[in-house]
């Protein structure tokens, strides 16, 4: 039967997207993998992949188009043996509210066509009446082998049923479904009002010349996540001077020796790597708040701010603790160009449990960051300055000093313990060399 290939949710904040390119056309045949559009989400333009083999009927939702939410169709994929003819005159059903956000398609009831009027059979549900999802191979190999698709545990996007998950089952060997986890007892609570509303802060300024500018779904995101953060997080700061002379010298010759190898470390990488090793250093503090409980993660995977147009993305530099200097510049690059081109996939810039932010390089002396959840705390780094300071033996010296903030959560980390961690960023940057060794 014809089936319905909705628009995806392509990361966890997804709620709509813009309808980019479409790489296919109505009679265009597709399998398995093969790229059939771009999608912008709130974060960055990806490719959406074909999940299931046939062809497309109709196009619904033309290129360009924006706001189309999650769960919408937006084009009709035909099986074998179907034509356009069966797909219904009539626009296809809304999505149901139950569907897994990220499946690619799902099925829709066909219509009857004016040859037959029996009424089209309904989509596979379980003894629970809960729909099943099932990619329409998936669900042909099932019929065919006897295999009751209440039985699989799908292996696809949000537990979604494909062909692999069958292929090899009798109806015999079927493995029993996971339980499905216990109905929430009550619904979540209203998110609380984010200020005025739009209307009320319009009337302020009626008379008055201005451009009104929508929110494109980074920016919504954004403001809604920094919002919770802020509403949510129980924030406490810890700040440090740190000096850089030692550390601005060695770089000066790791970058001597690096330039016939194109390599050119920056002072965010040497901060990369002391907050890595801080990481290390400090196991305690490597954790992320996870509702109920915390995360306490083993590697040291660092997320850096990136400013672009619009917003911003925190790409994660995951193991940084293990790679070196150079593997860390380059990899810093490389997220970096693609997170202003949009180019980052998912699990390039979801995870990790510490985060930099570095506004030294536009003159910012200090300042205080928001902790981006679930981590546990995130640096804020200043510029480095030339400053007057006094020495071990009491003299007076003038040395670049960089001012850092660590903001922390306080349900993950307490003082003394976010004082170990700043001690340890400041002992590396100072001390270069050691996080060599």
């Amino acid at each position: 039967m014809p089936t319905e290939i909705l628009m995806p949710a392509l990361s966890p904040t997804m709620e709509e997207g813009t309808l980019a390119k479409w790489h296919v056309k109505e009679g265009d045949t597709v399998s398995s993998g093969d790229i059939m559009a771009e999608i912008e989400t709130d974060k960055a333009t990806m490719e959406f992949e074909a999940v299931d083999e046939g062809t497309i009927g109709k196009i619904l939702i033309t290129e360009g188009t924006e706001g189309v939410k999650v769960n919408t169709a937006i084009a009709i994929l035909l099986e074998d043996g179907e034509s356009a003819d069966d797909i219904s005159a009539t626009a296809p059903a809304a999505a149901p509210e139950a569907a897994p956000a990220a499946d690619a398609t799902t099925e829709a009831a066909p219509a009857a066509s004016p040859e037959k009027a029996a009424p089209a059979p309904a989509a596979p549900t379980g003894a629970d009446g809960t729909r099943i999802f099932a990619s329409p191979l998936a669900r042909r190999i099932a019929a065919d082998k006897g295999v009751d698709l209440a039985t699989v545990k799908g292996s696809g996007p949000h537990g979604r049923i494909v062909k692999a998950d069958v292929e090899g089952l009798s109806a015999s060997a079927a493995p029993q479904p996971a339980a499905a986890p216990a109905a929430a007892s009550a619904a979540p609570a209203a998110a609380p009002a984010a200020g005025p509303a739009a209307d009320a802060v319009m009337a302020m300024y009626d008379g008055r010349e201005y451009e009104e500018i929508s929110l494109n779904g980074m920016r919504k995101t954004i403001a809604a996540r920094l919002t919770e953060a802020k509403q949510s997080i129980p924030h406490f700061y810890l700040r440090r001077d740190i000096e850089l002379d030692a550390l601005l010298a060695f770089r000066g010759q790791l970058n001597k020796q690096l330039e016939a190898r194109g390599v050119k470390l920056s002072v965010n990488d040497f901060i990369i790597k002391a907050c890595a090793l801080a990481l290390q250093t400090v196991p305690d503090a490597n954790a992320v708040w996870a509702g109920d409980r915390m995360l306490k993660l083993r590697p040291s995977d660092v997320a850096v701010a990136v400013a672009i147009e619009g917003g911003l993305f925190t790409p994660v530099l995951k193991d940084a603790e293990m790679k070196s200097l150079s593997a860390l510049s380059a990899e810093m690059k490389d997220l970096a160009g693609r997170a202003r081109d949009r180019k980052l996939a998912p699990h390039e810039y979801q995870g990790g449990s510490f985060a930099i932010s570095n506004l030294g390089m536009f003159g910012i002396d200090n300042f205080d960051a928001v902790i981006n959840p679930p981590h546990g705390a995130i640096l804020a780094v200043g510029a480095g300055v030339k400053k007057p300071v006094v020495g071990k033996d009491g003299e007076l010296a003038v040395a670049t000093v960089m001012s850092v903030t660590l903001s922390v959560d306080h349900r993950v980390i307490d003082g003394a313990l976010g004082a170990q961690l700043l001690t340890a960023i400041k002992d590396n940057l100072e001390n270069p060399m050691t996080m060599l060794a």
